[in-house]
């Protein structure tokens, strides 16, 4: 186990993402709601994996894919999840130790499985998730190691958490052991459709526990009920210290206090698959930020990590994003 200090420590679901094509008329078929996401259980994840067509698996998570894409810049990073010892258990703890990420939970003996999501890419390139929690719903308080929260500037937390009661009270002792430890609390609101089940509680963590925000544009303006981008721009400005808010192709836009910063999104190869474009922005970001630099350059380094991704099917990876980045910014990053 490594005792030494961390720049990001994440927590979240441990989940294998399971990607196959889809076209509308699938969607429309087993009646999902394009470009969401939704929490499933074991009968339902095995009906729709014998629906769809050849697939690939992958491990994933949202927090998780947001630690690799860190280690992928050269980050120090540990993360925080539940998997079952079963065959994707070990896969996933693979997955992230290869990448030099400490992964210390033991896995489950009993209970269920290991989580996995079914996503399924559309031709627009638009995922529509499916998610079984499994294990990594019984995350809770006692698998935080408050010694590795307090060992990084910067424990990193998805919205998706809120979900699981166990995982929030993980949550509630992650984020009071890094404000005791003068650390900072980054958080995800991970989805629309998250926001909309815990709007109140998500307002008041913005206002009083979270330091950096990260949200795309549907879900800030879904946060505070409002029309336009603009508007929820003018409500976040005052609550949290930092707030990154992503656009698409639009670029993303980051604002801390007077500073408000607009950067481009970097141009992809090709836009095969959108899964993990927030995450890895959010690695990107989170790398920056934990060495030291400016928010404009933790922003390009979040588009440029969110360009990677969604060149290719999967949420982790597959280039150096540390090369990457020293060929777009030179010795800056």
């Amino acid at each position: 186990m490594n005792n030494g200090p961390l720049d990001v420590v994440g927590i979240g679901n441990a989940i294998v993402d399971v990607l196959s094509h889809a076209d509308d008329e699938f969607l429309m078929r087993e009646g999902l709601v394009k470009g969401s996401m939704a929490l499933i259980d074991t009968s339902r994840a095995e009906t729709l994996y014998q629906s769809v067509g050849p697939a690939i698996e992958v491990s994933g998570g949202s927090a998780a894919n947001t630690i690799a894409g860190l280690a992928g810049f050269g980050g120090k990073a540990g993360f925080v999840g539940r998997v079952r010892d079963d065959q994707l258990g070990a896969v996933f703890t693979h997955d992230l130790r290869a990448l030099g990420v400490a992964f210390d939970v033991a896995p489950a003996e009993d209970g269920p499985p290991t989580g996995r999501c079914l996503i399924l890419v559309t031709p627009d390139a638009q995922r529509t998730l499916n998610t079984y929690l499994g294990a990594g719903a019984d995350l809770g308080p006692d698998d935080v190691d408050a010694s590795m929260v307090a060992r990084a500037q910067i424990t990193y937390l998805e919205g998706y958490l809120w979900d699981p009661p166990a995982a929030k009270e993980a949550f509630r002792k992650a984020s009071e052991v890094a404000h005791t430890a003068g650390r900072k609390i980054a958080f995800s609101l991970s989805d629309s459709f998250c926001v909309d089940r815990w709007r109140e509680e998500f307002v008041h963590l913005a206002e009083h526990e979270i330091d950096v925000l990260f949200a795309n544009e549907d879900e800030i303006m879904s946060l505070y009920q409002v029309g336009t981008f603009d508007e929820a721009l003018q409500h976040v400005r005052g609550h949290c210290e930092i707030a990154a808010l992503t656009r698409s192709e639009k670029g993303s836009v980051v604002i801390s206090g007077d500073e408000v910063h607009v950067i481009d999104a970097e141009l992809a190869n090709a836009v095969v698959d959108t899964t993990g474009a927030g995450d890895l922005y959010a690695a990107g970001f989170l790398f920056g930020l934990s060495r030291g630099l400016d928010l404009y350059t933790c922003g390009k380094l979040g588009s440029i990590a969110a360009s990677e991704v969604i060149s290719h099917m999967g949420a982790r990876p597959e280039t150096s994003l540390a090369e990457l980045a020293r060929e777009t910014l030179g010795d800056t990053a």
